[in-house]
């Protein structure tokens, strides 16, 4: 009877010889999930016919194509609107229908962002945003006027009001970015910071990672609609848009609260009580850091109130915005001294 030890020895050659065959259908297994999951950027005009209105208009704005939206009352108080991250102008239509007979309701999709995109300063972060702020009211010839910013873009705007009050009239944070976290950067933001993996992961489909965030935005699970969960999927395949988001996840530094305590603009602060993003505790602290500040917690709506409820959350914008006094006119400048001097003065005798 041969040795059991010769019978074992032919099964393992048999495995031995079909290894390869094993690691080619693990290979193909592979490519096949990345193929189905890998999702190219949208062409430019089938996203801005699919998502621009009769309201649209696209301006240059420090060298950006900027998809800004004018609406309401043109002799109404202006009043500009800044989204959150991976945000756009969209989330302001409520708003634009409830204050349309009292205000003259701006809003803009931010570089990196909706239909804007990329622009050539390829920069992201929250003073960037302040800055192109700026360059937007300039170009709009928008001297004074209230600013509102929610989430992210409350960072933008309370960033934007402290260094340049003179053009804040009054100001409006809603759900807003402000404070450092404690503990560890939500599993996206940990995963686009990583090398080659950030790289990758932004070009996979991201309908699934947008149903997930969206369902933790809103505290009713209806407002997780179809049509929305694919206009926040389509509008991050805007050329540029996942670069830009990848950019800011790598390059945003922690917000410095510190200018919140010097802040002299009338403030509203708007919060969902049942927001999961950013602790209603943060609104308190708004509260207490801004001299004057008056709040307003929605208890039953979410990280975006002005989305769940248009209607209760823009009454309280309403019976808090007030019309703008001009700023004052600089005192005029002497006049020139057009006498002419010798240009050496005769010494006496």
């Amino acid at each position: 009877m041969p040795p059991r030890r010769r019978r074992d020895e032919a099964p393992r050659r048999r495995s031995r010889r079909h290894w390869p065959v094993i690691a080619l259908f693990v290979l193909g297994v592979l490519a096949g999930v990345a193929l189905w999951a890998y999702s190219p950027s949208l062409p430019a005009e089938t996203l801005i016919a699919r998502y621009a209105n009769d309201r649209s208009k696209f301006i240059d704005v420090g060298g950006v194509r900027a998809h800004v939206r004018e609406q309401g009352d043109p002799d109404g108080i202006p009043v500009v609107l800044i989204h959150g991250s991976m945000g756009s102008l969209h989330m302001w239509e409520g708003w634009a229908r409830e204050l349309s007979n009292k205000a003259r309701l701006v809003s803009v999709d931010l570089p990196g962002h909706g239909l804007t995109g990329s622009w050539p300063r390829d920069e992201y972060t929250i003073e960037a945003y302040a800055d192109f702020l700026e360059v937007l009211v300039d170009t709009l010839n928008l001297d004074r006027f209230v600013l509102v910013g929610h989430s992210m873009g409350g960072a933008v705007a309370w960033t934007f009001a402290a260094t340049r009050p003179d053009r804040v009239s009054q100001l409006i944070l809603v759900d807003a970015a402000g404070y450092p976290r404690t503990g560890e950067a939500p599993l996206p933001i940990r995963l686009a910071r990583m090398p080659v993996v950030g790289d990758i992961g932004i070009y996979f489909k991201p309908e699934r990672m947008v149903r997930r965030s969206l369902s933790e935005v809103y505290a009713d699970p209806a407002m997780v609609t179809p049509e929305r969960i694919r206009r926040y999927a389509e509008l991050q395949r805007f050329p540029g848009n996942r670069e830009a988001t990848l950019q800011r996840a790598r390059t945003q530094e922690p917000l410095d609260p510190a200018p919140l305590k010097r802040l002299d603009v009338p403030t509203l602060i708007i919060w969902g009580g049942k927001d999961r993003w950013v602790p209603t505790a943060d609104a308190f602290r708004f509260q207490n850091d801004i001299k004057g500040s008056e709040l307003e917690i929605f208890e039953a709506l979410g990280h975006n109130p002005m989305e769940e409820d248009p209607k209760a959350t823009a009454a309280a914008v309403a019976a808090f915005i007030k019309p703008i006094t001009p700023r004052p006119a600089l005192p005029p400048e002497p006049p020139a001294d057009t006498t002419v001097h010798p240009s050496v003065v005769p010494e006496k005798d």
